[in-house]
């Protein structure tokens, strides 16, 4: 079945997400390749955020793998990280935390979110959720202004987004250890 079937029209954001992740070279490191990138750059205009990125837990840290940002506005660096405690991400994980938040300063338990250096506003994310039931990290969107538009199809957008990125790192990862998809070692 492809997503034609299912209603979207071949210019749909998810039909393009889903060719541009397909069309990933497979050679190459998920989080580098050039397609990755357009992906997230689609969604972060389609979404109408100020920043998206792939993040990955590393020892206790949230790393930041692969980042878009509006061009005039610089949040967050590539290989920079924080701790996972203190960040957004784990309390979306966890449930402390919704993953669509139409204004982030507007929520009930606000002043027990971590500070940020920038403002805000609206905030969508979800996990990257490897095959063995792992969580690579979260696929994470924001803009500084909030947002009352976003809808949950956005943010079903986000996780099939996140479900490609999951699919492409465990590719990664099974030609990394010389065996095939869904091989076991």
């Amino acid at each position: 079945m492809q997503l034609y079937d299912l209603g979207y029209t071949p210019d749909a954001l998810e039909v393009q997400i889903t060719e541009l992740m397909v069309a990933t070279a497979d050679g190459g490191d998920a989080l580098v390749d050039r397609h990755v990138t357009e992906v997230l750059r689609l969604l972060r205009q389609h979404l109408k955020m100020d920043v998206i990125f792939i993040s990955e837990f590393v020892d206790g840290e949230r790393v930041f793998r692969r980042v878009e940002s509006r061009p005039d506005k610089h949040y967050i660096e590539e290989g920079q990280g924080d701790p996972l405690e203190q960040s957004f991400c784990q309390r979306v994980i966890d449930g402390r935390l919704p993953s669509l938040v139409h204004d982030v300063p507007a929520l009930p338990g606000f002043a027990e979110l971590p500070a940020t250096p920038f403002r805000v506003g609206a905030h969508l994310s979800t996990p990257i959720v490897l095959n063995d039931g792992r969580i690579y990290g979260t696929l994470c969107c924001f803009s500084e202004a909030g947002n009352a538009e976003l809808t949950r199809q956005d943010l079903r957008k986000l996780e099939l987004s996140a479900r490609l990125t999951a699919q492409k790192l465990d590719e990664q990862r099974q030609r990394d250890s010389g065996g095939a998809p869904g091989s076991k070692h």
